[in-house]
């Protein structure tokens, strides 16, 4: 748990603070409160302050605040309040807020006679509140993944304490940079180390403020190079982390992301068995490095013979020789084949359920499995050729790539 500025604007004592700006990113988490006395912030700040601008000891006109908007947004602050009075900045222009807007930099107003003193002080407060609570949190998280926990009870005990949901139905997943002797081999050691550090740092904040807005949301955990969340079970999971590893993936640069997701547990009891076997599907997915990252646990059966293979081409060639005669680049759905192929062995062979899953009505389906084999020259009788096109399909949606050129 983090204190972030949509928590600081709703502790009591600070109702005054009025939003100006930046709405979509009142999700940002506030490091600390800094009060700017010098003319620029740009190298007094590090980033993920919540700074204060008096005029006090400087004088604040449109332009100065301009400048201070352009130093927040380049120095990452979490926010920008401005103090509003008779005495020193009668009003904040139209075009600081604009600015701020447009950077999506969170701007506050705050009236001068709420004193300083009160809002450092609540906020200052709760940001060692929140801090110790945090560290709680990830505590007794980080004991159940690793078992060195007093007891179930005992822990349970504190997770409810700390509004802490334990004991839902959840999918864990564990995620690893990967390509990290990349940076070492383009830059020198001093270069390469500061890069990987901005960049896993990068990596937990977003984690951390995507996994912020799940309902019944764990901590993330950060287990040697080991980035860990618990997701709660849904259909949609794999879409969902399919979009996470995009946002995440234009943000490592010269690294790789890869992603291993355990089967469902049902209790914090399992959370241990759990990261076992996120590892075990994360180091599959490092070795067959599918396009969206991720590998389940609950396809490894499979997805382990087909690590074995050192060469990546024979898989490739595999998939080709299956399934490639059934892409019909003239038509304008090329891969339908592929598609009903696919529906149809999820289905055990049934064309009408095939029909109901795929929306399309059973005639179709039917004269799709004609022409499937017509182009494969393999009949779907042949529990040879469903064996060998079943492993190629899980090939093939792991293979993000290909699936992109769809319409």
């Amino acid at each position: 748990m983090s204190l972030t500025l949509e928590e600081i604007l709703a502790l009591p004592g600070l109702e005054e603070m009025r939003l100006r700006a930046g709405s979509q990113n009142m999700h940002r988490t506030v490091r600390w409160s800094y009060v700017a006395e010098n003319e620029s912030i740009g190298e007094w700040v590090m980033g993920g302050e919540l700074v204060f601008v008096t005029g006090i000891n400087h004088p604040r006109d449109e332009v100065n605040l301009l400048q201070l908007v352009d130093d927040g947004h380049t120095s990452g602050i979490a926010g920008l309040v401005i103090l509003t009075g008779s005495a020193f900045i009668q009003r904040i222009p139209d075009s600081v807020i604009a600015r701020a807007h447009a950077y999506g930099l969170p701007l506050i107003e705050q009236p001068y006679l709420l004193k300083m003193v009160i809002v450092t002080h609540l906020i200052g407060t709760a940001l060692v509140h929140m801090a110790q609570t945090k560290r709680s949190r990830h505590d007794i998280v980080a004991q159940l993944l690793s078992g060195d926990y007093p007891s179930l009870a005992t822990a349970r005990q504190r997770a409810s304490h700390l509004q802490l949901p334990l004991d839902d139905s959840r999918r864990l997943v564990a995620l690893r940079l990967s390509a990290v002797n990349v940076l070492f081999d383009r830059h020198p050691p001093d270069e390469a180390e500061r890069r990987l550090q901005h960049i896993r740092q990068a990596v937990q904040d977003h984690l951390d403020a995507w996994n912020r807005a799940l309902p019944d949301a764990l901590p993330v955990i950060v287990q040697g190079d080991l980035f860990i969340v618990l997701l709660p079970e849904h259909e949609g999971i794999r879409l969902q982390l399919a979009e996470l590893y995009q946002q995440l993936h234009a943000m490592i640069g010269e690294l790789a992301l890869f992603m291993g997701m355990a089967g469902a547990v049902q209790g914090c009891a399992g959370y241990r068995q759990a990261l076992n076997q996120a590892r075990q599907a994360l180091e599959v997915a490092e070795n067959l490095r599918p396009a969206t990252g991720l590998c389940d646990f609950n396809e490894l059966g499979v997805l382990r013979l087909l690590q074995a293979i050192g060469d990546r081409s024979v898989i490739d060639a595999f998939v080709q020789q299956t399934l490639g005669q059934l892409i019909e680049p003239r038509r304008k759905h090329s891969h339908s084949l592929i598609d009903t192929l696919d529906a149809l062995l999820q289905e055990n062979g049934n064309a009408l359920k095939t029909a109901e899953r795929l929306n399309l009505h059973r005639n179709t389906v039917t004269q799709r499995i004609q022409r499937i084999e017509q182009h494969s020259g393999q009949s779907l009788d042949d529990p040879l050729f469903r064996m060998n096109a079943s492993v190629a399909l899980l090939v093939w949606r792991m293979n993000e790539a290909q699936r992109q050129e769809r319409p």
